[in-house]
């Protein structure tokens, strides 16, 4: 392998882990006591733009989901029996009523509840955004908590861990074997369970600033009916999603650069936190999976 070592990433999928690199990406299931693979090729971008800061992130997180379905997809192609098959439809709809269900629980329900409690978003910005974005915290943590009990999440978690194991070997220079992957944490501060802790953070300061900016240069929306002003706000905070995104991904990668730095040691340490629910020890069988797959993709971007 060259020297120059490559940024990775990846995911857990059913039974198995998906690593992506710099043109390439590798998803590695066990199946019947076998590790199998499937390869993919990441589209180039044609446009410079996209990797502009504060653009590349929302692209990159575009680019991610899409690359994880497909592996989501396969990966339970292999595990399900043969009369069990999901087909490519129902995957799609699963994926657009859990889409809906995010955008409901973690960005309607706590938007709504923090107007039934009494504060109001016109006149109380920053404080009615602080109370949302905790809800929002809340509701997610609660949600973490409670799929973590689930056989098949727990499993899932697992690989989760093997992921960042496998990761943490791989940047730290040493051999690529079960052994030594099994010395590292399963935590990592590039993860995307840190990613949306800070999406959620950001988002507070972001929403803070936006009915001030809408009555600068609007003055007469304040005396719009209530529900036409949510009518305006809320789909306002679906639009600003990427460029939330955008800001959170920068802060990401900089937190992860300058670990070393106490501030964003700061930054990086409640998603580090969270972690500890979504990534559980893995076991040898499953780190081989992990190793596998990291292994698999190397040899493909060298």
């Amino acid at each position: 392998m060259p020297n120059q070592k490559i940024n990775v990433g990846g995911q857990a999928v059913i039974e198995g882990v998906m690593i992506r690199g710099l043109n390439n990406y590798v998803v590695a299931v066990r199946k019947n006591k076998k590790i199998i693979t499937k390869k993919g090729i990441i589209q180039k971008k044609k446009y410079n733009f996209l990797k502009w800061r504060f653009i590349r992130g929302f692209v990159n997180l575009v680019e991610m989901l899409i690359i994880g379905i497909k592996s989501l997809m396969w990966s339970a192609e292999q595990a399900a029996p043969k009369e069990e098959k999901i087909g490519k439809n129902e995957f799609i709809f699963t994926i657009l009523v859990s889409v809906g269900f995010a955008i409901l629980f973690f960005i309607a329900l706590p938007y709504f509840l923090t107007n039934l409690i009494g504060f109001t978003e016109e006149k109380l910005p920053i404080l009615f955004n602080i109370i949302d974005g905790v809800i929002r915290i809340l509701i997610f943590l609660i949600y973490i908590l409670l799929i973590s009990f689930i056989k098949d999440v727990k499993t899932l978690f697992q690989y989760h861990g093997a992921e960042h194991k496998a990761i943490h070997c791989y940047e730290k220079g040493k051999k690529l074997d079960v052994r030594n992957v099994e010395k590292f944490t399963t935590l990592h501060p590039r993860c995307g369970t840190s990613f949306l802790l800070i999406v959620f953070i950001v988002s507070i300061l972001v929403f803070s600033l936006l009915p001030s900016i809408i009555l600068r240069y609007y003055p007469n929306f304040s005396n719009f009916n209530v529900w036409l002003r949510k009518g305006i706000l809320f789909p306002v905070r679906i639009l600003l999603i990427p460029f939330i995104a955008g800001i959170s991904y920068e802060i990401l990668k900089t937190s992860d650069k300058y670990q070393k730095s106490l501030l964003f040691k700061s930054i990086s340490m409640p998603g580090l936190l969270l972690q500890k629910i979504t990534t559980k020890e893995p076991t040898s069988k499953q780190t081989e999976v992990a190793i596998f797959s990291l292994k698999k993709l190397l040899e493909i971007e060298k």
